[in-house]
């Protein structure tokens, strides 16, 4: 069975860092392009990041880049999002989800395995 179980997420001060971890299970994630998505209340779910299976591969959304890194971790079949610098805006549920493709395409459609979600709470 492919479950993604999602961490990590909580309350955090503008200008504050978190980790989250998205832990995969019944594949290797290793194979995949994984991706994190995130949403807001009232907003469509967006694209955050995306690392392929091609060494280097990464995909980050305008907003977040220079501030998010996406990463796995092989022995612990995990992938990350490693946010600095944090923005009010940044305030949602944040998702992994692979379409179990090599590549990046980070479309809400394509997903074929969701995790429950984790939220992150940007405020003063």
């Amino acid at each position: 069975q492919v479950q993604l179980v999602e961490s990590g997420g909580g309350l955090v001060q503008p200008g504050g860092s978190l980790r989250l971890s998205c832990a995969a299970s019944g594949f290797t994630l290793d194979y995949y392009a994984m991706s994190w998505f995130r949403q807001a209340p009232g907003k469509e779910r967006e694209g955050v990041s995306c690392i392929s299976t091609e060494p280097g591969s990464t995909y980050y959304a305008d907003s977040v880049k220079g501030r998010f890194a996406i990463s796995r971790d092989h022995d612990k079949n995990t992938v990350y999002l490693q946010m600095n610098s944090l923005k009010p805006e940044d305030t949602a549920v944040y998702y992994c989800a692979t379409d179990m493709e090599r590549l990046c395409r980070v479309q809400n459609r394509l997903m074929d395995y969701w995790g429950q979600g984790t939220l992150v709470t940007v405020s003063s």
